[in-house]
């Protein structure tokens, strides 16, 4: 189908203006992101409805803490990205028509079978996720906008480099993100990703203003963002630019795909990080992929007692009640606590 958000250049070129690439894209070529294809001068999005992976998870998985805890968010992907990450956990689906001569895979669905499916498994939301969901922009806009006339949330998981009219145009039925902030370096995004750094920023402080609940997720890889000064300052922007109630989530690496030189996150650099991100006046700290460290427990701002309790995605405790701490009612921020 026809794709939106694009403009008609000279000599049959479109400009794509779906995200920050702004690729200019010759007749019978495609875009970075590998999906949207220039055939006669309308650009032509290669994968609305036909979808890799679909299947419920825990919200925690996302991850998102402060998102209805303990619901199941019923995942759906295509292939494709606009980032080259050379870490790429899922390049098997999202670098897919890059690596494999532009192949497009996937199973036909409709938004009306996706919301069918999430209400079928009890999901309290739609998360679009696994690769990139921005370049499946138009099949998540009309799936996400069925879902919340139906009472289902929407939930982006997204490397933030879509463009601002993108985002407009999806807010009003997005109602959270989780936003990879890969590193606080423009060379690191040049050089690992082949993308930019301050697109990201823009994106994360347009979804505040425009009242999406944001948390964001930054993979900690040996050697390459993990400079405590660096994670210092990314802290500081989370802080200071989203706001201290705004969840951040210090992950560990493991050597995947084209990035195989280095050993998986030491569990100390994760505590530290951790640490990093209090003293910076966060209020919500996790770590991730080193399950049962005590890094994954949400913490009362006001007495520092454990309200939530953790285990990988699964909850063992949570002592939330109408969203305050059950011991001091201190409110802890997010949605459906």
């Amino acid at each position: 189908m026809e794709a939106w958000l694009y403009e008609t250049l000279q000599n049959q070129r479109v400009r794509c203006r779906l995200c920050s690439h702004m690729c200019v894209i010759g007749n019978g070529k495609r875009g970075i992101c590998g999906v949207r294809e220039n055939r006669d001068g309308v650009l032509e999005t290669r994968v609305y409805g036909r979808l890799i992976a679909a299947g419920d998870d825990p919200i925690e998985k996302k991850p998102l803490f402060h998102l209805m805890p303990g619901s199941r968010s019923f995942s759906i992907a295509t292939v494709g990205c606009n980032f080259k990450c050379r870490f790429c956990q899922n390049a098997d689906i999202a670098q897919m028509p890059a690596d494999r001569d532009g192949m497009v895979a996937g199973d036909a669905a409709t938004p009306q079978q996706v919301v069918a499916a999430a209400q079928g498994r009890n999901c309290a939301s739609i998360a679009y996720t696994y690769t990139e969901p921005t370049v499946f922009f138009e099949f998540a806009c009309d799936t996400a906008q069925l879902a919340h006339s139906q009472g289902i949330k929407n939930v982006f998981v997204t490397n933030g480099f879509m463009s601002a009219e993108a985002l407009e145009r999806i807010s009003p039925w997005l109602d959270a993100a989780n936003v990879d902030l890969k590193a606080f370096t423009d060379d690191f995004y040049k050089r690992q990703c082949g993308a930019r750094l301050e697109p990201v920023k823009e994106t994360l402080r347009r979804l505040k203003t425009l009242k999406v609940w944001v948390e964001v997720t930054t993979l900690i890889i040996p050697g390459l963002n993990d400079n405590p000064r660096e994670l210092s300052q990314l802290a500081a922007f989370i802080a200071t630019d989203l706001g201290p109630e705004t969840p951040w989530h210090v992950s560990r690496f493991h050597p995947t795909y084209q990035l195989t030189d280095r050993g998986a996150t030491p569990v100390e650099t994760l505590m530290q990080a951790r640490k990093i991100g209090i003293a910076a006046g966060l209020k919500y700290v996790y770590t991730g992929n080193i399950p049962g460290q005590g890094g994954e427990d949400t913490l009362c701002p006001g007495c520092g007692k454990t309200v939530i309790a953790r285990r990988g995605f699964q909850i063992m405790d949570n002592r939330v009640r109408n969203g305050r701490c059950s011991g001091c009612q201190t409110v802890i921020a997010g949605i459906g606590m």
